[in-house]
């Protein structure tokens, strides 16, 4: 089975749109299951399509690009394996084998994205120096091209060429290449997490970082009970401060009707 040409522009729009979803619209097509279902209708077999997606979507649950990290993108690889899985009336397993790659590789053209992104933002901060409103917001608009090309070339080559290309990639990709781009990767969530605590209250809470770091860098604690740590730490800081507010709104009470004396009165 080959892909007709509307099959082969509709994947690549859905590419383009599924990175921006999930950077800006937020409608749900950022989602594996969701994107499955949508090729898996496309090439005419959405069940195929929806065990693709649902069986990817396991492999993201709780996985976010916070601080500026780049994860695989098991939305485009639903694209591609569920694609070819139909082209080649194989299975779920079939597509799976494919779309981890295909995932993995997203990464590396994530942070080439990422990359790319800061010409237009440059030009932003230039045009807010000149109040110039109409250049910020074009050029904003004109960001999102980075992002969305990223996926759909990508794609498009991939369905055009078949799986070969994929294998051709990954397997021959310069080591010095592949090694800049996983140093980049690896800066990128550092910047991030500093531009995060840049702007967060970080003096006064300090000595809760000192111990998230410790249990992440130190004792090998993992996400979850790091995070689970830090909900223990919210808690504590909460009741000690609520009732510290509790205990200041009843002196000034006090302070304001006076003292209570024998007969149940409040004097100065």
């Amino acid at each position: 089975m080959d892909l007709a040409v509307w099959q082969i522009i509709i994947l690549v729009i859905l590419a383009f749109f599924s990175i921006l979803d999930s950077l800006t619209l937020n409608i749900g097509c950022q989602y594996p299951v969701i994107i499955g279902t949508f090729t898996g209708l496309i090439m005419g077999d959405i069940t195929l399509g929806l065990a693709i997606g649902a069986t990817l979507q396991l492999m993201v649950l709780g996985v976010g690009t916070y601080g500026g990290a780049s994860i695989p993108d098991f939305t485009t690889g639903a694209i591609v394996g569920t694609a070819f899985a139909a082209m080649s009336h194989q299975n779920a397993e079939f597509a799976i084998g494919i779309a981890v790659p295909v995932g993995l590789l997203m990464v590396q053209l994530d942070v080439l994205a990422r990359f790319t992104n800061t010409f237009f933002l440059h030009r932003v901060d230039k045009n807010i120096a000149m109040n110039n409103i109409a250049g910020v917001r074009r050029n904003v608009l004109l960001g999102a091209l980075p992002w969305g090309l990223s996926r759909a070339i990508p794609v498009f080559i991939m369905l055009v060429f078949g799986k070969k290309i994929v294998d051709f990639i990954v397997n021959e990709m310069p080591d010095w290449l592949m090694g800049g781009l996983k140093v980049s990767g690896g800066i990128l969530p550092v910047v991030g997490i500093a531009i995060l605590l840049r702007y967060l209250p970080t003096n006064k809470f300090v000595a809760y970082l000192i111990i998230g770091f410790v249990a992440a860098a130190y004792l090998k604690v993992p996400m979850l009970g790091v995070a689970l740590i830090g909900l223990a730490l919210a808690i504590i800081f909460f009741k000690q401060n609520f009732n510290k507010q509790v205990v200041l709104a009843g002196n000034s009470t006090t302070n304001m009707m006076g003292v209570e004396n024998e007969d149940g009165e409040y004097e100065d």
